[in-house]
């Protein structure tokens, strides 16, 4: 096993899916663009990887492809190197990264992460774990008292994976592990993955290795996780980041307890923030609105005298007119909410014109 340092493991980074569940907010922007706490959900991933000592990435490509790689560019803004692989026809999650083979040439252990998981996860430890077993691929697993709508993995007291199951009965298991979509693995998996071929990693790839009789190990993680992958978790997840429930960097000052400005703010007389709340660079509160709690407000939004916004995300450039109300809403980049208006109970604002 070649013991490649941190800095020298390569990172595939899986963003080339649709994502249908969170429409229609992916309408216009891919998953991996979408925010939280005004910063893209793969920004948080790069950064927390970055900060652990990761530097190359190789991330594949699909739907809104142009927006991720002009986001991200070459990655130097964010201090690692960022590499593309655009697949015109989808390949699978483990197709695309046979199709990039080439980048891992050379290396030992390597990593895939999903550009859309949420995480704060040390992954160090992961590795650690993966290079004790002699494994020749973990699979990062997380305990989750629900398993619907994910399937489920078992493992033996020292961790080898001993069966994969597809959303079982929601009654059977109290407290079972699921599959994050992180995955650490040596650079032998390349042969086991077809060439040109739509392959995946839960129906295809991990069921041919368990098969195989091949040392796979399932690596339980006590670091915060989601699935970005619908509406509902989406809320749940920039919930939790302003609850302090994650050990990521919230942008800008907390110039209150739990109230985050960046920077250029500007607030109108008599604005009153109920904790916790973000909000955004050059946005605009005016006269006695109410913000929060567990609101976002994104960069250059405007908020209107006497507005009231409450467990809310408010993307960038958005326009709540005066006397509106808001509350569990999602509000979509460049949206305009006219005065005095009332939206309760999970509307979602969207301004994509679909023909």
């Amino acid at each position: 096993m070649n013991q490649n340092t941190i800095e020298d493991i390569r990172v595939m980074v899986l963003a080339a899916g649709v994502g249908t569940r969170l429409r229609p907010l992916t309408y216009r922007i891919p998953k991996p663009l979408i925010p939280i706490v005004n910063m893209p959900v793969m920004e948080h991933s790069i950064n927390n990887f970055h900060k652990q000592g990761f530097r190359k990435f190789m991330c594949n490509l699909h739907t809104h492809a142009g927006l991720i790689k002009n986001y991200f560019g070459s990655g130097k803004k964010f201090g690692v190197s960022m590499e593309y692989s655009f697949e015109k026809n989808l390949l699978g999650n483990a197709g695309g990264l046979k199709k990039v083979e080439n980048f891992f040439k050379g290396s030992g252990t390597l990593l895939v992460i999903s550009g859309d998981g949420f995480t704060d996860i040390d992954i160090r430890k992961a590795i650690a774990f993966h290079r004790k077993k002699k494994s020749v691929a973990t699979m990062v697993l997380k305990k989750v008292q629900s398993v619907f709508p994910f399937g489920i993995t078992l493992t033996s007291p020292a961790g080898k994976i001993k069966k994969f199951m597809e959303k079982p009965d929601i009654t059977d298991f109290v407290d079972a592990t699921v599959n994050t979509g992180i995955y650490i693995f040596e650079h032998d998996i390349f042969k086991f993955i077809p060439n040109h071929n739509f392959f995946d990693f839960g129906k295809d790839l991990w069921p041919l290795l368990l098969k195989k009789g091949l040392p796979i190990y399932g690596y339980v993680t006590d670091a915060y996780w989601c699935d970005v992958g619908n509406l509902a978790d989406y809320r749940r997840t920039v919930a939790d980041v302003l609850d302090g429930r994650v050990n990521i960097r919230i942008p800008g000052e907390e110039t209150q307890g739990s109230v985050w400005c960046e920077k250029n703010v500007r607030v109108g007389k008599n604005v009153k923030f109920y904790r916790p709340c973000l909000i955004g660079a050059d946005s605009e509160i005016g006269d006695g609105a109410k913000i929060g709690p567990f609101v976002t407000i994104g960069r250059g939004s405007k908020i209107g005298p006497a507005a009231v916004v409450k467990n809310s995300i408010i993307w960038n450039n958005a326009r709540i007119e005066s006397g509106v109300k808001i509350k569990n809403c999602i509000i979509d980049s460049g949206a305009a909410i006219k005065e005095n208006l009332t939206l309760y109970e999970g509307a979602v604002i969207n301004t994509e014109d679909r023909k």
